[in-house]
């Protein structure tokens, strides 16, 4: 007999996923590191700890089964975005870019491997510089609308995994840890380079 899965309003989805990108990337988290003599060994070591615990994080929510586990998605999602931004600030501040951290570039660490067309407006490279556009409410809006609708497919996917609970959450912890990965490698390969604010906004 075939699986009858609940309905899921994709619109509202993408919705949800949109103000959840919102409140991480509008609230950055402080950080209680310092500038590292060794920032990119140090960078990966925090890298390393953060995809452990979000791995953790994610198979843990994944556990619930069936229809249930639809209700921990976006809460599975909120869980591991909190690790990355706060890991996204550490390595800013191991690079000696603390004070100049902004939602600019921790919404373009956070999701430049997942949603790259919402936020490759942001960052301009120049050789070894990169640009940072600063945005208004508005556009920071309509990039987190962009990737809502493109999470969203992701979230009806990983609802199918729920219907095979450890197996799902076992592939939902591995994601989470690759997830993790990438965000990390976004922020060194940007903390590490000379970073310059554009005076031309983003729009």
């Amino acid at each position: 007999m075939a699986l009858k899965l609940p309905a899921v309003n994709r619109a509202r989805v993408a919705a949800g996923i949109a103000e959840m990108v919102l409140r991480y990337v509008r609230r950055i988290p402080s950080s209680s590191e310092k500038k590292s003599r060794t920032p990119a060994e140090a960078a990966r070591s925090r890298a390393n700890s953060a995809a452990a615990r979000a791995a953790l994080a994610a198979g843990s929510l994944a556990l619930p089964p069936g229809p249930l586990g639809w209700i921990t998605i976006l809460p599975e999602m909120a869980a591991v975005w909190r690790i990355q931004s706060q890991m996204v600030s550490d390595i800013a501040a191991i690079y000696g870019r603390k004070s100049t951290l902004t939602e600019e570039q921790m919404i373009y660490c956070l999701f430049r491997h997942s949603a790259p067309q919402a936020v490759r407006d942001l960052i301009a490279r120049i050789g070894g510089r990169v640009l940072v556009k600063r945005t208004s409410l508005a556009f920071m809006q309509t990039i987190a609308k962009k990737i809502g609708i493109k999470l969203s497919q992701k979230v009806l996917g990983k609802g199918l995994s729920r219907w095979i609970p450890v197996a799902g959450a076992l592939g939902v912890g591995a994601y989470a840890y690759y997830d993790t990965a990438q965000v990390a490698a976004t922020a060194i390969d940007l903390f590490g380079r000379e970073i310059e604010v554009d005076p031309k906004s983003a729009e």
